[in-house]
């Protein structure tokens, strides 16, 4: 099976694992950079149904100039797997934040694709301090007005549960419906993304994911994307970057142009040739226009402590 291919995987991933204990669970984080501290950081949040693999090339390219902070949600990836724990939105963006004020991050990038984008706006709004700039791809931060039919069908609550924790046929068919050119997948990548989730314990965080997709007002996390929708004019003078898979079925070109709406200063590039995995699609291009915005927006020096100053 390719979740054993444990070795190969891992090959795509070297990096040290971190945890941050929140109620008894272990929350894991990669934690990769320059060994001051006082460095910019960028935040990745990753969505559903990936892990912080997702980010693996980003890492890799910036960990020698930034510090890169990337945690699995609880539920993904390296994390534990509670069976019993809400898997809320709220919940994870809540997480994220204990995790920004655990390790004192400040001159923050948010990062953040799919489920990340949600999660990763709800922390900045929590802590808006801490965050200097953002970045979005493929994501979504307000309530839904469709669900694709795809989603919808793993929705239904016996064939959908059996079809997506049973046989993990959610995570298996985004390797090649969440992209355009799936090819560029070697084996080992595929093995790296299926890894964490290969028993039906491992993978109802993917399914609860899938289940809090509001369909009204009614459903618990209808309000809190509605919130973080409301908030978003308060990030608007942060510089902002879109970049878009514009083939994605799922957070589809009307996304971006939501977001356009909300945020009518961002930076926007739509690459044509992209899925919902725009990073896998095009990995070269986003590290790249990730790269000038960083440059063409520098975050201020902080001002010197008055101890610093005393000497």
């Amino acid at each position: 099976m390719l979740e054993n291919q444990t070795a190969d995987w891992r090959a795509h991933y070297p990096f040290s694992s971190h945890y941050l204990m929140l109620d008894g669970h272990r929350y894991h984080y990669v934690d990769e950079g320059p060994a001051d501290r006082d460095t910019e950081t960028l935040l990745m949040v990753h969505g559903n149904p990936t892990w912080s693999f997702h980010w693996r090339e980003l890492i890799a390219s910036w960990r020698d100039r930034y510090r890169v902070v990337v945690p699995d949600h609880l539920g993904c990836g390296l994390s534990d797997k509670p069976r019993r724990w809400s898997y809320r939105l709220g919940d994870h963006v809540n997480n994220l934040v204990r995790l920004v004020d655990g390790l004192e991050l400040d001159n923050v990038t948010l990062v953040a694709h799919d489920w990340g984008g949600a999660i990763g706006l709800g922390a900045a709004l929590a802590r808006s301090e801490r965050f200097a700039r953002i970045v979005l791809l493929n994501t979504g931060a307000f309530p839904p007005w469709f669900i694709p039919w795809r989603i919808r069908v793993c929705r239904t609550p016996i064939l959908g549960r059996l079809a997506v924790q049973g046989f993990n046929l959610f995570a298996r068919a985004a390797l090649r419906m969440a992209m355009v050119h799936p090819d560029r997948l070697s084996p080992s990548v595929r093995a790296g993304y299926l890894a964490p989730y290969d028993t039906w314990e491992h993978r109802q965080a993917i399914y609860r994911f899938v289940q809090d997709i509001p369909l009204s007002p009614r459903h618990p996390s209808y309000a809190t994307l509605a919130d973080i929708e409301t908030g978003l004019a308060q990030l608007a003078g942060r510089p902002i970057q879109i970049v878009w898979g514009m083939q994605d079925w799922c957070f589809t070109p009307d996304c971006l142009e939501k977001f356009t709406q909300l945020l009518p200063e961002a930076e926007v590039h739509r690459l044509d040739d992209a899925g919902h995995w725009v990073v896998e699609d095009a990995p070269a291009t986003v590290i790249r226009l990730i790269e000038q915005f960083l440059a063409a927006n520098p975050i201020p020096a902080a001002e010197p402590s008055l101890r610093e100053a005393g000497g």
